[in-house]
């Protein structure tokens, strides 16, 4: 449903994604795995339309999606959830999950059922919807972002950083939302600092040093790869 073909990218004058080559099939979960500064953000920037690519292109559902804005993608179906950084802490969780319906316009009764539904999903939010979102917690806000991505019925997910700075069991809770939203039929890209994390979840995995992918492949035969390992974090720690 998503190829990526021969991208390259530049912050300003600096290259940081060169002749990058990815796809994602319907209904998987692939990780993008590599050191800080690897380019693995700057892919899901690409996809989402932040970031124009300078060569090659963006394809989905055999349309080309490259250098349409933001919204226009959104409108596609493609969502991206920023790590650590998706909420307004100063609006309550219900108007946080207002905002998330930008998309909609003046469609007040879609969004006001898009929000029903999400905090059916999301209990915990559904008690606390009227609490300012700078008031709780890493794993709740964390949540609240989760359950923003889910106001638009995403079709592809793009996931950035979501164990970040989060306890194993509040991480373990929101791998089990995606899940679940995966076996509702949307796809994942996931961007994780944890190999272990991603690659449990992971139908196939990508591994990106300097803004190249070095290796790609099913998750199952990458869990357990130390040489694989070593040899793309100890690289890109050495750089």
């Amino acid at each position: 449903m998503l190829r990526l073909e021969g991208v390259h990218a530049f912050y300003g004058p600096v290259q940081v994604l060169f002749s990058i080559d990815l796809e994602v099939r319907e209904g998987e979960i692939v990780a993008l795995l590599g050191t800080n500064g690897a380019g693995k953000t700057t892919i899901l920037r690409v996809i989402s339309g932040v970031i124009r690519p300078a060569l090659g292109d963006v394809v989905w559902n055999d349309e080309s999606i490259k250098g349409l804005r933001p919204p226009e993608v959104l409108r596609r179906g493609i969502v991206q959830m920023p790590g650590g950084r998706g909420v307004f802490p100063g609006m309550s969780v219900q108007e946080n999950l207002e905002v998330a319906g930008f998309s909609f316009g003046r469609d007040a009764s879609r969004l006001r059922t898009r929000i029903e539904a999400v905090l059916e999903a999301f209990p915990l939010l559904a008690e606390r919807r009227r609490q300012v979102a700078g008031s709780l917690s890493g794993g709740q806000k964390q949540m609240l972002t989760l359950a923003k991505s889910f106001i638009v019925e995403p079709k592809l997910l793009l996931v950035d950083e979501l164990s970040l700075g989060l306890a194993p069991k509040i991480v373990e809770e929101l791998l089990e939302i995606i899940r679940r939203l995966n076996r509702e039929g949307v796809a994942v890209v996931l961007v994780d600092q944890h190999v272990d994390l991603a690659l449990s979840i992971a139908n196939r995995a990508y591994f990106l040093e300097r803004g190249e992918i070095r290796f790609s492949g099913p998750a199952k035969k990458l869990r357990g790869r130390d040489d694989l390992l070593r040899s793309v974090f100890l690289a890109g720690a050495r750089a």
